[in-house]
């Protein structure tokens, strides 16, 4: 493909901003398709604990890579690469625009930009990490990553146990931290990018951040954990919006406080990705309500 004639829209944000329904209608005016590369969304045993597209979003634009995976599967971000890459190229063989949306910094990234080869690490490494977190625990890995890699500290999701191993293997194998491999060398892409973020009020985020989890409970947030309850330690699992549910349902704390925490979570959730987006000074910043502006921005992009 000509990469005169291709442009990637990107579209990123803290959970509960708006991209959703901001995506659907820029899909829609633009006549083109959306590829998720929210890290969360992938699996299709997941529904409300990770707030995907409902069947009413799904049905109004074809999105990609949504309800793709099994939790049962080890799926990482070189999968997602390959799998996004295959997805704009379809796209891109009917249409000169495609849109990218998530709020997984490393996932857009590793689309618009490529990130170094990983090392091979000895399988001893790594079942050396995985034997550390089992004696030692999710507090024992945060600790680590937080003195051997700050920086990936800074962004990572510190309560996904998987990422934390992931980083921590990679430092004990090659004694670089896991941050130093991401984007050294930047690879060239058969299509321009556009990079929009969106943002509101802090306040008002929070506030559809506690009506969202309010809403999540309401529909069976406790219900679909409960049956998830058994597969509690796949590293799908290990995210905002179940482990909170599981402590509950280990007996740890009352319902009360796991909607406490689920809240308390999400928030500090939505601080790592902004963390993460802020500091890349090619993003611009939109209200999610500013769809004319960036339609415009958009366009001026495309057609300068």
């Amino acid at each position: 493909m000509e990469k005169k004639n291709k442009f990637l829209i990107v579209i990123v944000g803290p959970t509960a901003v708006g991209k959703t329904e901001l995506c659907i209608k820029l899909a829609n005016t633009l006549n083109t398709e959306i590829v998720s590369a929210d890290s969360r969304q992938f699996f299709m045993e997941t529904e409300l604990g990770t707030a995907k597209p409902n069947a009413d979003e799904l049905s109004r634009a074809t999105h990609h890579l949504v309800n793709t995976k099994s939790i049962h599967e080890n799926y990482d971000v070189g999968e997602f690469e390959k799998d996004a890459l295959s997805a704009l190229e379809d796209i891109f063989s009917k249409k000169n625009t495609a849109i990218l949306t998530g709020g997984s910094g490393l996932y857009i990234n590793v689309v618009c930009e490529g990130m170094d080869e990983m090392p091979e690490i000895p399988s001893e490494i790594r079942q050396g990490v995985i034997s550390d977190y089992s004696s030692f625990g999710l507090e024992y890995l945060q600790e680590q990553i937080k003195v051997l890699d700050p920086e990936y500290y800074r962004t990572v999701d510190i309560k996904n146990p998987q990422r934390l191993m992931r980083a921590l293997e990679v430092f004990r194998g090659t004694g670089r931290p896991f941050s130093s491999y991401r984007i050294k060398q930047k690879k060239e892409r058969p299509f321009h990018v556009v990079k929009v973020a969106l943002m509101r009020d802090r306040e008002e985020l929070y506030r559809r951040i506690e009506k969202r989890m309010d809403n999540m409970v309401e529909q069976g947030l406790f219900e679909e954990a409960e049956k998830l309850f058994p597969l509690r330690f796949l590293n799908a699992l290990q995210t905002v919006g179940y482990t909170e549910i599981f402590g509950f349902l280990e007996g740890k704390y009352d319902r009360e406080e796991a909607i406490r925490l689920l809240k308390r979570n999400s928030r500090r959730y939505a601080k790592r990705q902004l963390t993460w987006f802020r500091k890349d000074p090619t993003y611009n910043w939109f209200h999610p309500e500013q769809f004319d502006e960036i339609l415009d921005y958009i366009k001026g992009q495309i057609n300068p």
